[in-house]
């Protein structure tokens, strides 16, 4: 018995003295020292910005600051109760070589709204005590922008209109894929989709696209885009209304005037834009029963800005027994839509080579004869008179 209890004794006395040596060797001065030079060199986020609901990735980069020792690690987590860690911690050994970093990656998710958060980053040495860390995050809920620019004065049936839009980035990051989609009932849009691709923060980028209403209605503008991986949505809705569009250009034709000559009537004139935009390909012709001919069959103007006039001349040939003919005017809109206007104007139809004012005065031909008359008559009569007289 007494044997045995100074085994026991012998053996706990060895047990004692063996393990402090064996604390010794995993902590020592040197080891601490060491571990101190080991740092968080920096952390990324994915998404940057988190809205609440997100989830993202947080990579937290760990440096080796000693130039001749490795650092073992066996243990990297991160997370507090705003931004909670979803993923599995790190627990297995990892040597950081000398000045060697190591990029620890985490899934993380949050709930938390609008701030600035520090979960807390730790790692655990094998020859040391841990090392903790904070690193920040922050929360924003604030979306992209999708603000209208430009929108027609009116809508018309039928007739194209073009629509400018900005996109801008308000947030502190960047967002990715972002896309521009155009719908509603009763509307030809071109495009329907807009792809933008990714918007830095604190950018913003113009789109434009065009739509024809077949009838009033709304158009509903959705900008889908994604933060990190979460897909987020803006929506606007532009209602369609039919009215007359008070900024349109508005050709007017003016001191119209028709002459003949050979059985081709001449029609000339001034067309003046009493409207507050430029009127494109402004183009003046002839309608039937009127004959359009060379060498003015149709008569381009071009484009009149606001105030502006131009002069024209068209030719035609027409039959007997009309008294008017239909003159068309037409123009385009900045959006390639085509107005047209007609104006009757007066004529004298003849097969006589004459010449006419546009409000349907006789010919020159008779009158010039008869004062030709009168003056011979006057001349006979007088030279009558002075042979009685003498």
């Amino acid at each position: 018995m007494r044997i045995n209890q100074s085994l026991t004794i012998i053996c706990l006395l060895l047990l004692f003295g063996i393990l402090p040596g064996i604390t010794s060797a995993y902590s020592t001065p040197d080891s601490i020292v060491a571990a101190g030079k080991v740092y968080v060199a920096s952390t990324t986020y994915d998404p940057g910005v988190f809205f609440t609901g997100d989830t993202g990735t947080v990579t937290v980069y760990v440096a080796n600051g000693n130039s001749n020792q490795s650092i073992v690690v066996n243990h990297a987590t991160i997370g507090d109760k705003n931004i909670r860690l979803t993923s599995s911690p790190y627990d297995t050994s990892a040597n950081i070589g000398p000045l060697q970093t190591q990029a620890f990656t985490f899934s993380v998710a949050t709930d938390a709204f609008d701030g600035t958060y520090y979960p807390t980053f730790s790692l655990s040495f094998r020859d040391a005590d841990n090392l903790y860390y904070r690193a920040v995050v922050k929360v924003d809920n604030t979306p992209l922008e999708l603000t209208l620019v430009d929108s027609p004065d009116a809508f018309t049936p039928g007739n194209k209109k073009t629509i400018s839009l900005q996109v801008a980035n308000p947030r502190t990051n960047n967002v990715r894929n972002v896309v521009l989609q155009v719908a509603g009932d009763g509307i030809n849009a071109t495009p329907t989709r807009t792809f933008i691709g990714d918007l830095a923060a604190g950018s913003k980028v113009p789109v434009n696209f065009t739509v024809t209403p077949d009838h009033p209605t709304t158009i509903l503008l959705t900008l889908n885009y994604d933060n990190g991986d979460n897909p987020h949505t803006v929506t606007l809705e532009i209602p369609v209304v039919f009215s007359t569009d008070k900024k349109q250009a508005n050709p007017v034709m003016s001191n119209v005037q028709v002459k003949t000559d050979a059985g081709i009537y001449h029609v000339t004139g001034d067309v003046n834009n009493a409207g507050l935009e430029t009127a494109n390909t402004v183009m003046v012709t002839s309608l039937a029963p009127a004959v359009p001919q060379d060498p003015y069959k149709t008569y381009v103007v071009g484009a009149l800005k606001p105030d502006d006039f131009g002069s024209f001349e068209v030719t035609f040939t027409v039959g007997a027994g009309n008294t008017s003919i239909p003159i068309q005017l037409s123009y385009k809109d900045a959006d390639g839509n085509i107005y047209n206007t007609v104006q009757d104007v007066k004529i004298i139809s003849s097969g006589l080579s004459t010449s006419t004012e546009a409000n349907g005065t006789s010919s020159y031909i008779l009158p010039i004869a008869a004062a030709v008359i009168i003056v011979i008559v006057f001349i006979g009569g007088w030279a009558l008179y002075l042979r009685r007289k003498k």
